[in-house]
């Protein structure tokens, strides 16, 4: 029997893929670092019946109408912006993500984030390594407490509520908004409702962990972070395009809020020119929310999962909803 043909957009490790050679044709971009280019990737999605791809691909419906024997998209990752949704239910190709396997890791880099902006880590951490440590003052590199304080949740799935506990541990009054109330995690966590304006108005530590959808495209705007305390912190760990960076930009120079922490931007990667960067009141990383070689491992493998299932007649494990 033909095995099905599954092009991998990313070079995987060998010992995760190796095992499931069994069951798919597997063709592999040979690069770990350097993204598909587009050509290629069209090539492939026409002569491919899977896809395994990264959020750097993007699976717009040019790619899909022309990909007659595609029937499955595996995206490696808890979002799926980066994919036609719509136009792939259309054509009855199925979409799988990677949720739940990165929630705890996530979780932790985005409190790690907070936690770092408002103590000046990163910032004190390169003031010794320019050895300009000389003497001792009651505020040097002073930063915000944390703790008793107000974190807003903007965006309460699995990351939202995983945060939220790390936040309770740390005694903080959290503050949550979602398009849907969490009465479970309001009794479980002790987290509040909040309508969008008031958190920006109260929170201490405003956490975008919201997905990028049309209605939350630049949700976080001028008038946002004008609505924010200037003693504030804003934290982004899920979808740069949620924030007008530009805006941010000049909310932070302005002092209208204390700082940013950063994992995610608007155009990926982001060179060292990029104006945010600029500021020392912002910490910027490389989109590391779920980079730890354990929860990587386990999204590649329910990736691939997700695409032998498919192929057998099984169910998916973790459909996009």
């Amino acid at each position: 029997m033909t095995k099905p043909k599954v092009f991998i957009t990313r070079r995987l490790p060998d010992e995760i893929v190796a095992p499931y050679k069994e069951h798919l044709d597997i063709q592999m971009w040979q690069s770990e670092e350097e993204p598909v280019g587009r050509q290629m990737l069209m090539e492939k999605a026409r002569s491919s019946h899977g896809l395994l791809t990264m959020l750097t691909e993007k699976i717009d419906e040019k790619i899909l109408r022309q990909a007659n024997d595609l029937s499955i998209v595996a995206n490696m990752a808890v979002g799926y912006d980066n994919v036609d949704v719509k136009t792939a239910e259309n054509l009855g190709i199925a979409i799988t993500h990677t949720p739940d396997v990165l929630t705890e890791t996530t979780a932790d880099l985005t409190f790690g984030l907070l936690m770092a902006t408002a103590r000046r880590m990163i910032e004190a951490s390169q003031y010794i390594k320019d050895n300009k440590w000389e003497h001792w003052s009651p505020l040097m590199l002073a930063g915000t407490d944390i703790h008793g304080k107000t974190i807003g949740i903007v965006g309460m799935g699995r990351i939202g509520e995983a945060v939220a506990k790390r936040a309770k541990g740390f005694g903080m009054n959290i503050l949550y908004y979602n398009r849907s109330r969490k009465p479970e995690a309001e009794e479980s966590i002790g987290a509040s409702y909040a309508d969008f304006e008031v958190l920006l108005e109260q929170a201490d530590y405003v956490v975008c962990l919201t997905p990028l959808t049309d209605q939350t495209k630049h949700m976080f705007n001028k008038d946002a972070f004008q609505k924010m305390k200037k003693e504030a912190f804003f934290i982004n760990a899920s979808r740069g395009a949620t924030v007008d960076e530009e805006a941010l930009y000049e909310a932070i120079v302005n002092k209208n809020i204390a700082g940013a922490g950063l994992d995610v931007f608007e155009q990926e990667p982001i060179s060292s020119d990029h104006p945010l960067l600029s500021c020392p009141e912002v910490v910027c990383l490389p989109h590391i929310g779920s980079a730890t070689k354990e929860t990587r491992y386990k999204m590649m493998k329910l990736s691939l999962d997700n695409l032998v299932n498919h192929f057998q007649g099984k169910p998916l494990l973790t459909p996009v909803p």
